[in-house]
Formats: structure tokens, sequence, C-alpha cells
């Protein structure tokens, strides 16, 4: 019943910032963002609960902030110094439920269409 759209991927130098966007539609109590490189698993970037809790990938922490609008129901992942191993394709997800632990993959039942992220040095 949940419908998310990303937005805002793109390509990035290296150090650079960007920020995407993920709008959805109908009941979401966690989100997250996870990507994906070529060839390698989805993994978990960072999530928020109903109550604004965030959680982050180590490899991420103090890079990468989540936050979401939830008037406008609305995610959203502000990266700053980005890595050339950060590129990947970024995928938005909810679950109805509060999700232990908030970065698993396999516990968000509704995802994106994905948003690309290319960094280069």
């Amino acid at each position: 019943q949940v419908q998310l759209v990303e937005s805002g991927g793109g390509s990035v130098q290296a150090g650079g910032s960007l920020t995407l966007s993920c709008a959805a539609s109908g009941y979401t109590s966690s989100m997250g963002w996870f990507r994906q490189g070529p060839g390698t698993e989805r993994e978990g970037v960072a999530a928020i609960d109903v109550y604004g809790i965030t959680t982050y990938a180590d490899s991420v922490k103090g890079r990468f902030a989540i936050s979401k609008d939830n008037t406008y129901n609305t995610l959203y992942l502000q990266m700053t110094g980005l890595k050339p191993e950060d590129a990947a394709m970024y995928y938005c997800a909810a679950a109805p439920l509060r999700v232990i632990p908030p970065l698993s993959p396999s516990d968000y039942s509704s995802w994106g269409q994905g948003t690309q992220v290319t960094v280069y040095s």
C-alpha cells in the first residue's frame, strides 16, 4: 500500500554534497535508506523511526544525515564529504512497524525504484 519515489541522485565530485528525497504515500512507521553497488549486496545506510530516532552505518556516521518531514511524509538523506565508495544505487524503504535492527533490509516491506549516485575523484 506504500508507494515510495526517490529523487535527487546525480554525479558528484569527491568531497561534495548531495541530498536525496523520498516522497511516501501511505502509512510509514520506520523508514530508511539503503544502497547497492555493482556486484554487491544491498546494505543499510541510515534509518529513522516514528519518533525521529536515527541509526547510521559506521561508514557514513558524521557525513550523512537522515531526516523526515512528517507533515508531507517525505524522507531525506543529506550526504556530505562524499567518497568514491559511496557510489551506488540508493533506495528508500518503509515498514509499518519498528525495525530491529533498523538497518536490516529484509524487514522493510516497501521499496522505491532507486536513484543513482556517482562520485568521481
